[in-house]
């Protein structure tokens, strides 16, 4: 699969880099975080959200809507799933990694997506980007011998649990949780989730 730079031009479909933010501290703070070979994620961390830098990404990249900061780590070679949210998500690379994307719109009338159309970008350390709402993305992939560590800033309450019952037809079926829709791959065996990824389950080695 060809893996494409966050900073070549067909990354704007999907996002773009995010410029004078200050990193070192969040950077930092991660290194205390887990680095496991199963992929885990933590919505929100008390320790990062404390950082000075949390409010300029509170203010800048989300006007000012409370957020929360939390981290994805892990050693990951597949594709899986995609999900998508109702606002955009920031990542920082901690360390290099890859982001699978595809976009929204081409999702099928039945909720099918077509695994083909998916991109792979590599995203070097220390880089900060954001994904718009319309991305499809998921879990990072390794790019660095040991697994990836990414943090995760999404306006707060996303991915937790549901505290609404949801319906079972159309986009409804995709709610896995809070401001999230999921589409996961058969291959993946994630418990309850719509497997609407047709085609491969790509793997990144």
């Amino acid at each position: 699969m060809n893996i494409q730079k966050v900073t070549d031009h067909s990354f704007g479909r999907y996002g773009k880099v995010l410029e004078g933010y200050d990193l070192a501290r969040i950077l930092k703070e991660m290194e205390h975080t887990p680095l496991p070979k199963e992929v885990i994620y933590v919505p929100s961390v008390e320790e990062l959200e404390a950082l000075p830098e949390a409010e300029s990404f509170r203010n800048r990249a989300f006007g000012g809507l409370p957020i929360q900061i939390g981290y994805c780590n892990g050693d990951n070679h597949k594709l899986n799933a995609l999900e998508y949210h109702r606002s955009s998500e920031v990542n920082i690379a901690v360390t290099d990694m890859i982001l699978l994307l595809g976009a929204q719109q081409d999702i099928q009338a039945d909720y099918t997506y077509e695994t083909s159309l998916a991109e792979a970008f590599f995203v070097p350390a220390g880089t900060a980007v954001e994904m718009y709402a319309t991305t499809l993305h998921y879990a990072p992939c390794t790019a660095a011998e040991g697994g990836f560590r990414c943090v995760v800033i999404l306006p707060a309450g996303t991915n937790t649990e549901l505290t609404f019952p949801i319906g079972e037809s159309g986009e409804d079926r995709l709610i896995t949780a809070k401001n999230k829709w999921l589409i996961a791959h058969s291959e993946a065996g994630i418990e309850g989730a719509f497997c609407g990824l047709k085609g491969e389950n790509i793997s990144i080695v």
